[in-house]
């Protein structure tokens, strides 16, 4: 019974209405910061648990729970002459219709259609019209009026519920953040709760309350309470001291959670991490779909161990729905690109058109910085370390010393998985140029991007490279030299003298400066990205930068 789609409404970053489609399994969400990954997670958490921030929400109720955007609006209309309706927020989730879910089904959702999901909503509750017209008509309103707000849970047949009427158990773990209560860590003593049996929960209940009682006839405890009830002007009733014992401090709050004897807060953040979300995914409930809400899994993990983490997920997560905010690449990478959900200015775009091998080629040569190309604006690829350098400095030269960066234009080393790369913008629709040698075959060039040049050119991918092939007398050992690379085209645009300036060299001839530069790539392109002199690039590299 996995969630199909959610549709929010007004619930913080997001403002109108947004519709995000999940696969029953693996769903990753990508986007900048502040584009509403966590919201569409605590949102999903929230209507399926009533819980926000550890708490129902009933006693969370606050105007930052609105989306600012449409809270100001409603302010500002209220001394105007067409005053707006006080806002709402509104999370809807759709099931996947199953027989089991059929006490959920109904038309009372948005669409008016037969599924089967849950409502929440947080809203204006009229019976406080008369009053509530009262404070408009009074006074200057500068806040959200949210002590006249309810909270409405239903099933899509329009029926009220609570959390127990949810078929679908939730862990929600937010790696980024320590949220700890009193003892155990709230997502271990929430995940541990929900693998116990009834049975299992009825035991350690009344262990941990013999442990109170315990405590309270402890002979050191009793003598100490008629010490303090002896003590002059305390109170006129007796006073002693004891333990909690009302509900509020029920065991599960209480008891703290131990590894190799180190209580659970003191242990390393990526273990936390670890141990939560494993238990989290191991938790069995018969007929049920668990769904785990993770926030960022990659934090506090180092590259081997978040190898490990994921390779877990995967495996475990075979009949479990999953959603992931990520900011590695190597996470995507991993976890599949083709359940990648990209969030842009609150619209999703989804990379299941990608075809098969390029999705395995990622996730099985993870290292490659896919997320820099999904998520940036524009992109100059180029094939190593010698090539951003020289890019980014010819950039430098037509754009007032800016860096691309600084103009969210990202230079990325993408060896020679150019294609792989063009098929995720193509994609995406992301402007890309492709910067990269002809190597002396201009028609070797032409056949590799035939799809991309000539009548199938894209308005939004460009293959910029040297038309012409140059030759030389040079050779390396038995070999010619390549002189249709990237070092040979800089000193065609630029004299012997300026590049022996530039490398801090003395070389006497041409030949001598090429064989240094074909063997010290990087260092040259850094020298060059360094230098403070003027330098003519070649064209291939103006047209992309330009």
């Amino acid at each position: 019974m996995p969630i199909d789609k959610v549709k929010i409404t007004n619930f913080k970053k997001i403002s109108e209405t947004l519709t995000v489609t999940l696969n029953p399994g693996t769903n990753l969400l990508v986007g900048d910061n502040e584009a509403g990954k966590s919201t569409i997670l605590e949102a999903i958490n929230l209507a399926l648990t009533g819980i926000f921030n550890g708490r129902y929400v009933r006693y969370e109720m606050s105007q930052y729970l609105f989306n600012r955007t449409t809270v100001n609006s409603y302010l500002d209309s209220i001394s105007t002459d067409s005053p707006k309706s006080p806002p709402f927020i509104e999370i809807e989730i759709f099931f996947i219709n199953a027989p089991e879910l059929s006490t959920l089904e109904g038309n009372g959702n948005s669409e008016k259609t037969g599924h089967c999901g849950v409502l929440f909503k947080i809203e204006f509750d009229t019976s406080y019209n008369e009053e509530y017209s009262a404070l408009v008509n009074g006074a200057d309103v500068k806040t959200l009026p949210i002590e006249y707000y309810r909270v409405v849970w239903r099933s899509f047949a329009r029926k009220d519920i609570t959390a127990r009427s949810v078929p679908l158990k939730v862990a929600y773990i937010d790696s980024s953040h320590s949220k700890s209560q009193n003892g155990s860590d709230i997502y271990i003593s929430r995940i541990v709760k929900n693998l116990l049996s009834s049975e299992e929960i009825a035991k350690v209940s009344q262990s941990h309350r013999k442990m109170k009682e315990s405590f309270m006839a402890d002979e050191s405890i009793e003598a100490i309470n008629k010490k303090i009830s002896k003590a002059a002007n305390i109170s006129n009733k007796e006073v002693k001291i004891s333990v909690e014992l009302s509900s509020g401090n029920a065991w599960e709050n209480s008891l703290t959670t131990y590894l190799d004897g180190v209580p659970f807060k003191y242990i390393g953040k990526g273990e936390q991490n670890i141990v939560k979300t494993n238990l989290a995914l191991a938790q069995i409930q018969p007929k049920q779909t668990q769904l785990v809400l993770l926030e960022e899994p990659e934090n506090h993990l180092s590259h081997t161990k978040l190898h490990q983490f994921l390779s877990f997920i995967k495996d475990a997560c075979i009949e479990k729905q999953i959603l992931i905010t990520t900011h590695s690449s190597f996470v995507s990478n991993k976890l599949g690109l083709k359940d990648l959900i990209l969030l842009d200015n609150l619209r999703t775009t989804r990379l299941t058109s990608l075809g098969k091998d390029t999705q395995t080629f990622f996730e099985k040569i993870s290292g490659y910085d896919t997320l820099r190309l999904i998520l940036c604006e524009k992109a100059i690829l180029v094939e190593g370390a010698s090539d951003e350098l020289v890019v980014q400095k010819a950039y430098q030269s037509l754009h007032n010393g800016r860096l691309p960066i600084e103009d969210r234009v990202e230079v990325i080393s993408v060896g020679l998985s150019f294609l792989r790369f063009l098929e995720i913008a193509q994609t995406l629709q992301t402007k890309i140029c492709v910067v990269t040698d002809n190597d002396g075959d201009v028609s070797a060039l032409n056949k590799k991007y035939s799809n991309y040049l000539g009548e199938n050119t894209k308005p939004n991918i460009n293959i910029c490279f040297d038309e012409a092939v140059d030759n030389g007398e040079l050779n390396v050992g038995i070999k010619g030299f390549n002189y249709n690379t990237l070092e040979p085209k800089l000193l065609k645009g630029n004299s012997l003298s300026i590049l022996n300036s530039v490398f801090e060299k003395q070389f006497s001839n041409e030949g001598e400066l090429l064989i240094y530069m074909n063997r010290h790539k990087t260092d040259c392109a850094l020298k060059v990205f360094e230098s403070n002199e003027s330098l003519n690039f070649p064209q291939y590299i103006l047209d992309a930068v330009s």
